[in-house]
């Protein structure tokens, strides 16, 4: 995924760097996402989603009495991440190439979509939630693992201050949670951070009624 006006994955980290993705992201973000979805306790049949899948990194953590359908933009991380089925023999996983702010599903295609560390890198967190929300069934889990705008005025300061920098390596330092969830449309069965001291924030929340068509709001601004 890309942010402002970069092309898709064509940030340094997503794109440039893809071949170290898993070095640098499997001991940061892997635990965290293995036990969020080993969490969840999803049940067999049940239909999932994971929006921004990259090199697969996740698909290890998936019961295999679900069906995974995982998208990304990057067709490199696609490669790395189809590899990572065939040597697995996961008959339950599907890759494929997909943008999540315009998702080419039915409505309530899905029982779970996540989302993780992947709405602070998209141009328009909006239109990706709505399309989140559009594509799960009423009632399904939708579930975020992100970085977001520090509640602490030093910190949100800082990350202010070092916004300008983090957009051009693909993501932004100053998404608020409040500004992306409709808690008329997605009622937060849970949210919490793994340690006080965490930069990352868990949500896990119930799709109440179904999302409207999801309509362009164009680039962020901090």
């Amino acid at each position: 995924m890309a942010i402002a006006n970069t092309p898709p994955h064509e940030s340094a980290l997503y794109y440039e760097l893809s071949n170290v993705y898993d070095l640098v992201f499997a001991r940061v973000f892997h635990p965290r996402i293995v036990r969020v979805i080993r969490s969840l306790d999803i049940p067999a049949g049940a239909r999932v989603l994971e929006l921004g899948v990259g090199t697969g990194l996740s698909l290890d953590a998936y019961p295999r009495h679900c069906r995974v359908t995982g998208i990304d933009l990057a067709p490199d991380m696609l490669e790395r991440a189809q590899d990572r089925v065939n040597r697995n023999g996961w008959r339950h996983v599907t890759l494929e190439q997909g943008d999540a702010l315009d998702l080419d599903f039915e409505d309530s295609s899905f029982d779970y979509v996540m989302a993780f560390h992947v709405i602070s890198v998209v141009p328009d967190p909006h239109r990706m939630v709505a399309e989140a929300r559009r594509v799960c069934r009423p009632g399904g889990t939708i579930v975020i693992i992100n970085h977001f705008r520090s509640t602490h005025p030093a910190v949100a300061r800082l990350q202010r201050t070092i916004d300008p920098i983090t957009r051009r390596l693909g993501w932004t330092t100053t998404l608020r949670l409040r500004d992306v969830l409709d808690r008329r449309a997605l009622h937060v069965e849970q949210q919490w951070k793994t340690s006080p001291r965490s930069l990352f924030t868990i949500v896990v929340a119930r799709n109440v009624k179904a999302a409207e068509p999801a309509i362009a709001s164009g680039p962020l601004s901090s």
